[in-house]
């Protein structure tokens, strides 16, 4: 049986603070990346969830799939640990995107973008 409401808004509050835990040492450690988001259907959080890194440009997201990919992984389970969600990480729930690449496809709209996608 899935959560109650009371207890999805529980799981949420809990999975932005440890997301903005880790967003917030992604932006000291990280050459290029400005913020992170998350998407899920809380009935169904281990199928549905996506935590997407977002980079300023195009190529600061692609050197970050090179060389910070593992570390952006570490951050993410770290934080759904302490949000007490287990979940094994891979390239379906776990996506990078960039400021760059929304403006040049979606006009800078995020909703939009992210609607696309979830």
């Amino acid at each position: 049986m899935p959560p109650g409401k009371r207890e999805q808004a529980r799981i949420e509050r809990r999975l932005i603070a440890t997301l903005t835990d880790a967003c917030e040492t992604a932006k000291g450690e990280i050459k290029g990346f400005t913020w992170l988001t998350h998407l899920a259907d809380l009935e169904a959080l281990a199928e549905t969830l996506n935590v997407i890194w977002v980079f300023e440009t195009l190529a600061d997201r692609k050197l970050a799939q090179v060389e910070a990919k593992a570390r952006l992984f570490e951050l993410t389970a770290i934080a759904l640990n302490e949000a007490g969600i287990a979940l094994k990480l891979s390239d379906r729930n776990v996506r990078f995107d960039s400021e760059e690449e929304c403006q040049r496809s979606h006009s800078g709209n995020w909703q939009k973008r992210l609607a696309k996608d979830h």
